[in-house]
């Protein structure tokens, strides 16, 4: 398997990986119960925590391990890093070798060996621009050995995708692209049929528009040029990066707050 190379294709990041605030969330979170949890709602309890997905697209794998590191620092916990980075799965090994990284995601999955590929490399779970059916049922067994080991979470556009997704096993979906569907607006009209589907919001979405977005019902949101600006990766500005990254997390911290405090607000009652 991937995961068993320890690979040094690269030296460090100069700039050190970790991200105090994303680890005490999630033990906070977890302490609570005492029932064995599965690597799937771990990850879905994660992403739930951190409300910000930061999606990353590089030129090169070393820029991608040093820009994630940056993202990381400033205190968002979910990383996406999509398929079309060079040396993806490389990136995903290194950062499970360094254990800095809560949850990592390899994005625009279309197909069961790139699923497989990553799944094997680290990756706690994936996500398409669709829904790839054959991933969640596969007739060949190719995932079979995998089952229970990460979250698949596709994406959607429609009602009836919406529906069609979580009936064939999706426990989360990514609304997708969601800024040309009517962004807020959109999100918040989806979940008035679907309020027991968890939606993450994809596609356009700046920094001043997570909370909106996470008090109108989604779960969580995918930011990727908000968060690594492309001035900012083209002049390899990695604090730059990381205060984009502590404003997103602190934007979502305060929206998953009001969320809860609404939730308990609605219960007294």
């Amino acid at each position: 398997m991937l995961v068993s190379r320890r690979i040094s294709m690269w030296s460090l990041p100069a700039i050190g990986c970790w991200n105090p605030f994303a680890f005490a969330r999630f033990r906070v979170s977890c302490a609570s119960s005492q029932l064995p949890v599965s690597p799937k709602d771990k990850t879905l309890r994660t992403i739930y925590n951190s409300g910000v997905i930061a999606c990353l697209r590089a030129s090169s794998a070393e820029l991608a391990m040093s820009a994630a590191c940056a993202a990381l620092n400033g205190g968002v916990s979910v990383l996406e890093i999509v398929m079309s980075t060079p040396g993806v799965l490389e990136v995903v090994v290194e950062n499970i070798f360094l254990d800095i990284v809560v949850v990592i995601i390899v994005g625009t999955v279309l197909n069961v060996k790139d699923a497989k590929n990553a799944v094997e490399a680290g990756a706690k779970f994936l996500m398409s621009p669709t829904m790839v059916k054959i991933i969640f049922t596969d007739s060949q067994g190719i995932m079979d050995d995998l089952e229970g080991e990460f979250l698949y979470i596709p994406g959607v556009m429609t009602p009836t995708e919406v529906l069609t997704a979580y009936e064939a096993g999706a426990q989360i979906v990514k609304v997708y692209p969601v800024s040309a569907l009517g962004g807020i607006k959109y999100i918040s009209a989806l979940k008035k049929p679907f309020p027991h589907i968890s939606m993450v919001a994809s596609q356009g979405i700046t920094i001043e528009s997570t909370g909106d977005y996470i008090r109108e019902g989604a779960s969580s949101v995918v930011l990727s040029d908000a968060i690594f600006n492309k001035e900012f990766m083209k002049q390899k500005n990695f604090d730059g990066i990381s205060q984009l990254s502590k404003l997103a997390a602190s934007r979502a911290m305060e929206a998953l707050e009001w969320k809860q405090q609404s939730s308990l607000n609605e219960s007294c009652h």
